[in-house]
């Protein structure tokens, strides 16, 4: 799944079989053996608990691991952005969920391009809504002709961003959804984002009980009015388990599952989720020594701290700082001060602004020691914000 060889720059090209010493600092790389680890439980959880698995591709932003999770049973990707989808629709991934709002009628033009484009290759393409608008800004977009748009009323389920206010503002959504011929309700979106990092399994229940309470009201009234709403979707890495087994959710929305980042790694784990392990690193180097703290060339121009600042991988250190082009570490008890020159693992705080600060993913076989460089992962949908 590695890109083109005419793609490679030369200097990341010429890092394919070697050991892992060769790679420059900073540089994002992952542990291939982990990620394939934790795709495979996720793919084996959704399979033996009936749900379908429709991996977030925002967390990575790559058409080939968006096509190595297809091939282990995903049905489609989700994406956040109209240009995230039209570059892993570009990279061959054919079923799309563009689990946002978009209001403006040029990008709902794209839109409804991109929905064509797909439907002509035995593809589908979805979206999100939570306004009348919204609406009638897709209907027109898309036109009176023969090609749909599976369409998905968003209810806030306690994130308090987007989303319908209340389960009786369904309804109304589902009504003139159903007044478009274009367009076909295909469901409801019920993500909670906040409940994700809640720490202990208790809170993150506890939220989850009210998400469910939200989404079986809105589904009793658009049903008493003739209406269904086919499919529930929503969940991330932090409460999949719940909507698993929920009963109401038929669709997984997971994403950070795949390389697992550092705030993930604070949870209470929950036994009744598969675990899932580490698999993206920043490779840094030790720049600078004083008495009490090393300093390496990974900042957060390297790696996102809006999830709080990296782990170091394997090490008695804590970052205690990060400026654009370094971070500060020291030790967190006995052992010395790493020298000048070591490698280091920094395990971002969030994968997902992270990658996108990447050009290239540095995929490696057999570990972060002995390894070897097996693969480079392009980052497809880098910047990709409209």
């Amino acid at each position: 799944m590695s890109s083109a060889p005419e793609q490679r720059p030369p200097r990341l090209a010429a890092l394919l079989g070697q050991g892992v010493a060769t790679i420059d600092t900073p540089a994002l790389v992952v542990d291939l053996d982990a990620m394939a680890r934790n795709l495979q439980r996720m793919a084996d959880y959704a399979q033996a608990h009936g749900v379908k698995l429709r991996p977030h591709a925002k967390m990575h932003k790559s058409a080939a691991l968006s096509r190595r999770q297809l091939q282990a049973g995903a049905v489609g990707m989700c994406v956040q952005k109209t240009s995230e989808a039209e570059a892993l629709a570009t990279g061959g991934v054919s079923d799309l969920y563009i689990s946002n709002e978009v209001i403006a009628l040029p990008k709902l033009q794209r839109v409804a391009a991109l929905a064509r484009a797909l439907q002509a290759r035995g593809g589908r393409l979805a979206i999100a809504v939570d306004s009348r608008l919204g609406v009638e800004h897709l209907a027109q977009a898309m036109g009176a002709g023969a090609n749909l748009i599976d369409v998905f009323i968003e209810l806030d389920v306690g994130q308090r961003r987007c989303g319908v206010a209340e389960p009786a503002d369904v309804l109304p959504l589902a009504q003139a959804i159903a007044r478009h011929p274009a367009l076909r309700l295909a469901g409801l979106q019920a993500y909670n984002g906040s409940a994700q990092h809640l720490r202990s399994v208790a809170e993150r229940r506890a939220a989850l009980d009210v998400v469910i309470a939200r989404v079986q009201e809105a589904r009793r009234l658009v049903e008493a009015a003739g209406l269904a709403l086919p499919l529930v979707t929503g969940a991330g890495s932090g409460t999949f388990g719940l909507e698993a087994t929920s009963g109401v959710f038929g669709e997984l929305q997971a994403g950070s599952y795949l390389f697992m980042d550092a705030d993930y790694a604070r949870n209470q784990a929950d036994p009744a989720q598969p675990a899932f392990e580490h698999a993206l690193f920043v490779k840094t180097q030790v720049m600078s020594v004083s008495a009490g703290h090393v300093v390496v060339d990974a900042g957060h121009k390297s790696h996102a701290i809006d999830s709080g600042l990296p782990r170091v991988h394997g090490e008695a250190l804590e970052a205690t700082g990060c400026s654009d082009e370094h971070t500060t570490l020291r030790t967190t008890g006995s052992a010395p001060l790493p020298t000048l020159g070591s490698t280091l693992w920094l395990i971002p705080g969030h994968c997902d602004p992270t990658v996108n600060l990447h050009d290239w993913l540095i995929g490696v076989r057999g570990g972060l020691l002995a390894g070897t460089v097996a693969e480079l992962i392009r980052v497809d949908a880098r910047g990709c914000l409209d």
